[in-house]
This record gives C-alpha cells, sequence and structure tokens, in this order.
C-alpha cells in the first residue's frame, strides 16, 4: 500500500497554517512555523497560488488563503444544517435587536435568504426566505464578499447595478469597502438596496475559520444607525455576538 504524498501533507500544513491565523503570513514565517526550507515552502506556495488556493498581497508580499479554497470550504456544510444552527440565536437577537434578522448563504452570484425572524412590532412585514438580495448592495452580500465566500471577481464581471444613489456601483470603491469590512468584522448597507433602509451583518464562520454564511439586521435607518449615519454600537455587540454563538456551535474554534 502507498504511503502519503509528502508534497500534498506540506501543502496542506501551509492550508491549515494560513487558516488558523487572524493574520497574513510571509514566506520566511510559513517556513520556520513548519520547520521546512524556503526555497521548499516557496515552491509549494505558488503552487498553491497558481490553483487559486493561495493569494499574495501585492503591497507586502504575504499569503493567505485564497478565494477559490474559501469557496470550496462551504460545500460541505449543507445549507439545512447552518439554518437549524441559527435559528436559536437568529430569534434571539431580533428581540434583543428590535429588527429583522436574515440569515444569507451564497447562490449564483446572489445572497440567497434561508431564515428571515421578523421583527418584533405589529408593522406588515413579509417574508424573505427563498429571496435572492445582491452581493453588492447588501450588508449580507458584502460580508460573503468580503471574506471569500462569494466571488468578488464574478461579482464584478456581473456588473455593479444601482440601485439607489448610494449603491457602490465602482469597484474600486467597492474593493475599499470589502477591505475595510475584513478590518472591522462586519459590513453595513445605509440605503443602498432601498431608501429608509439600513443593515448590518456579520460573517459566520465553521470548522477551520472559514466563513460560510453570513447573519445581519435590517431595520429604518433610525432604527439601525445613530444620529452620524453610523450603525449603533449596541446593535453591533448584539450581531456580532450571535455571529460568535453560531460560529461555534459550527465548529469554528478560534470563536
Amino acid at each position: 500500500m502507498a504511503g502519503p504524498v509528502q508534497s500534498i501533507e506540506r501543502a496542506a500544513a501551509i492550508l491549515r497554517l494560513l487558516a488558523g491565523g487572524p493574520r497574513r503570513l510571509g514566506l520566511g514565517e510559513v517556513a520556520a512555523s513548519l520547520g521546512l526550507a524556503k526555497g521548499t515552502t516557496h515552491g509549494i506556495l505558488r503552487t498553491l497560488q497558481h490553483v487559486d488556493f493561495v493569494e499574495q498581497d501585492a503591497a507586502t508580499g504575504k499569503y493567505q488563503l485564497g478565494a477559490a479554497l474559501l469557496h470550496l470550504g462551504t460545500s460541505y456544510l449543507d445549507v439545512n444544517e447552518l439554518r437549524s444552527r441559527s435559528i436559536n440565536w437568529a430569534d434571539a437577537l431580533a428581540a434583543r435587536s428590535g429588527g429583522a434578522v436574515r440569515l444569507g448563504a451564497p447562490l449564483e452570484g446572489k445572497v440567497l435568504i434561508i431564515h428571515h425572524v421578523f421583527r418584533p412590532d405589529d408593522t406588515l412585514q413579509t417574508l424573505d426566505v427563498g429571496a435572492l438580495l445582491p452581493l453588492h448592495a447588501s450588508s449580507l452580500g458584502k460580508v460573503l464578499l468580503a471574506f471569500g465566500t462569494a466571488n468578488v471577481e464574478s461579482a464584478l464581471d456581473a456588473g455593479l447595478e444601482a440601485y439607489t444613489r448610494h449603491t457602490l456601483v465602482d469597484p474600486e470603491e467597492l474593493t475599499r469597502a470589502l477591505a475595510e469590512i475584513r478590518e472591522n468584522g462586519w459590513a453595513a448597507e445605509v440605503q443602498e438596496m432601498s431608501m429608509g433602509d439600513a443593515g448590518v451583518a456579520a460573517p459566520i464562520r465553521a470548522h477551520g475559520g472559514l466563513s460560510v454564511g453570513a447573519i445581519g439586521v435590517s431595520g429604518p435607518v433610525e432604527r439601525i444607525c445613530d444620529a452620524t449615519g453610523r450603525p449603533q454600537p449596541k446593535l453591533l455587540i448584539l450581531l456580532r455576538d450571535a455571529a460568535r454563538a453560531i460560529s461555534r456551535d459550527l465548529g469554528a474554534a478560534r470563536w
């Protein structure tokens, strides 16, 4: 019986290392962490980069997981499992925040709403389960793009449709916004899909720290944002606590 292939074992070790950390790693850091020669490490990284499993930052030369690998990471997780693990936390988030709560997963270049909890008030509301939202104009979609669950290049190739005058339709502006979302750990949408409405969302992670979906709170601008137009800090705390709780249930150890 043939033994393990050393190059594949080393490639897997590199991917695990990159998945386990919150930041990009340089060639020397990767090599030192795994006890490999720099030449060997560089060759494996170049191969992983060629198949889009690893990306290299042009400015720093450091490496992170690539979008192709992150996208593959969602395939093992059934959408129904994501929904079932999230229901109780989504219900609690709606009650505490006073907003509508939706769970989103990527589907064919859109955000598929897989669960929707109505706002806890008496206003008329429509169930959004099964609806498809644009990636670039929704807080759920921007989270999926920022954390690699949905493909940015595909979204740009499809075109950035303007839904209101606030929609991000310039690719460079969207790219900057996604970088800020990765830095903050959450995304906002203020009148970008419909006037008078706003929303915030955070990533849901599974085993290995891979982003597999998003959870968001939405409602009227005055309910979501403060006087400066920024999301209310208390709301962000509630949202991120719910996202962490769901992520832990899905096996994300870092949460």
